[in-house]
């Protein structure tokens, strides 16, 4: 390929204007599911009075649980559908539709169709999943050494869209019902399905169709040829570093996705959201920075890929502007409510606002770090994301030390959360959207979709537990002390990133030249 060419073929931000498309698809569909995520628990035990089900925190935890595993087990299923039946655009056009029908019946708020919302949202998540990060992976196999910037990219637009969805949706339920913020979910579901489903024309033919299923008789051949044993060997180690990574990695999820769990519960019930003064003032300021820097910077990026591809996906670009505008009037509503008070109550939601806060911000370096000579290998970011988290977790520790043993409610102060957010979201960047990349480095392009079903499978396990021991915090704060229980997710993820860098040799020998 010339370079003129491919300068062409890069022109939006250095990279392909279609992977814009994909970030703006992939980030409704986070919205949907981190603001429904943010209300979930809460919801379930808020007392009736204020609208929620009263459950336990333990009954609670365990439905989340299930949920948020199953959501990262169905991309299996998922994805050998997409390889072998649909192809990846329509599994994850049917999966957004599914999640959108799923959004909808959570709004109804009885229990027979809040199961079912649930339901569908599990299926939903499993053909949308794997299938979307497959296309990028498509679009990027000629250009290898761009694809842990292109993920990297992408993970920016994981996380804007859960920036928005946990702004939004906590709001309106705390200001409408839970109901309007399960519903909102939906509508910006239905919104991404339309704009990815029209705008699929300049994915350069990636996730059409089936993956082509590979001769019997060419298998045979190869397989009776003596030097194909080395490259089977290659593969073969390759396919156990993925194990490995896929371990450790659960791991990670089993503390990290305690902020939907038991840190919701810790900012609900322990900490300091009541601010008066000049702290109200502060955090109003703050808030309407938030509220606006990062969506102003989105919609430079959306302004941009309307320059590049309006002509060729018009509709698709439509319906994209038509949800920022909604967006947009739905922020300016926010800042209008909370402005004028003299005081501010800080929603137990809002603190999932600052992982994604600190994505949109840190991605581009990190990303750039990845395409730089310094670019650290698998093992050492995977230990590097380990080792933050459970710093992260200390930090929480110390600031729970002053709460009593057996204490149901206190006030410490937010920034323990806040700098607990921010260390965990240094060790996600070094971990999670970089082992997309190596999985689709790793293994071969026709086992690219069961193989990201693999890796979510390793993801949903860590989800499992993580909500499995979240639900103890009841128990360990009685027995022992909240600081005991932040403790735990502070020495294991620690002493599994310092083994993950102690074997970075073995690894760098197993991988065959992979970086």
């Amino acid at each position: 390929m010339s370079t003129t060419s491919k300068t062409n073929e890069f022109s939006l931000l250095n990279h392909k204007p279609a992977l814009f498309v994909l970030f703006f698809t992939e980030m409704w569909e986070r919205f949907s599911y981190y603001g429904m995520r943010a209300i979930f628990v809460l919801f379930l035990t808020a007392p009736f009075i204020d609208g929620g089900w009263e459950w336990s925190n333990e009954r609670a935890l365990g439905l989340l649980g299930i949920y948020t595993s199953s959501v990262y087990l169905t991309p299996i299923i998922g994805g050998w559908v997409a390889d072998k039946l649909t192809g990846y655009q329509k599994a994850v056009a049917f999966g957004a539709l599914a999640m959108t029908l799923g959004h909808a019946s959570l709004a109804f708020e009885t229990e027979f169709m809040f199961y079912l919302g649930v339901g569908f949202l599990i299926i939903g998540n499993g053909l949308f999943k794997p299938n979307i990060t497959s296309i990028i992976s498509g679009l990027y196999d000629k250009f290898p050494e761009r694809k842990d910037g292109a993920f990297t990219i992408f993970y920016m637009g994981v996380n804007s869209g859960g920036f928005l969805g946990v702004l939004l949706c906590g709001f309106l339920a705390s200001n409408l019902s839970y109901s309007w913020g399960f519903g909102l979910a939906g509508i910006f579901m239905l919104l991404g399905m339309l704009q990815f489903w029209f705008g699929r024309h300049i994915f350069e033919g990636v996730g059409s169709a089936p993956s082509k299923k590979v001769d019997i008789s060419d298998a045979i051949a190869h397989v009776e040829t003596p030097e194909s044993d080395v490259p089977s060997n290659v593969q073969r180690d390759r396919y156990i570093v993925v194990g490995i990574l896929a371990f450790f990695t659960v791991f990670f999820w089993a503390a990290f996705e305690q902020a939907s769990g038991s840190m919701t519960i810790f900012s609900r019930d322990y900490t300091q959201r009541s601010l008066v003064g000049n702290s109200a003032i502060i955090f109003k300021i703050v808030d309407t920075i938030i509220s606006v820097v990062p969506l102003t910077i989105i919609s430079w990026v959306l302004l941009k890929l309307f320059g590049q591809t309006f002509k060729k996906i018009s509709l698709s670009n439509i319906i994209l502007g038509i949800s920022f505008l909604s967006i947009w009037g739905l922020v300016f509503w926010k800042l209008s409510v909370i402005i004028p008070k003299d005081t501010a109550e800080i929603e137990a939601s809002w603190f999932l606002i600052l992982n994604s806060l600190f994505i949109i911000g840190l991605a581009p370096l990190f990303s750039k770090w990845w395409e730089s000579k310094y670019n650290p290998s698998a093992s050492v970011k995977f230990g590097f994301g380990l080792i933050l988290l459970g710093i992260g977790f200390g930090a929480l520790a110390y600031g729970a030390s002053t709460i009593p043993q057996g204490a149901k409610t206190a006030s410490v102060s937010l920034i323990w959360l806040v700098l607990a957010y921010l260390l965990h979201t240094m060790g996600e960047l070094c971990l999670s959207p970089v082992g997309l990349s190596y999985v689709s480095k790793l293994v071969p392009p026709t086992k690219i979709g069961m193989m990201f079903g693999a890796w979510y499978l390793a993801i949903a396990t860590g989800n499992y537990l993580a909500q499995k021991v979240g639900g103890y915090i009841d128990v360990i704060v009685e027995k022992y002390s909240m600081s005991t229980f932040f403790l735990i997710f502070t020495l294991i993820p620690i002493a599994a990133g310092l083994i993950l860098i102690l074997i970075n040799p073995i690894m760098k020998k197993l991988m065959h030249g992979v970086r």
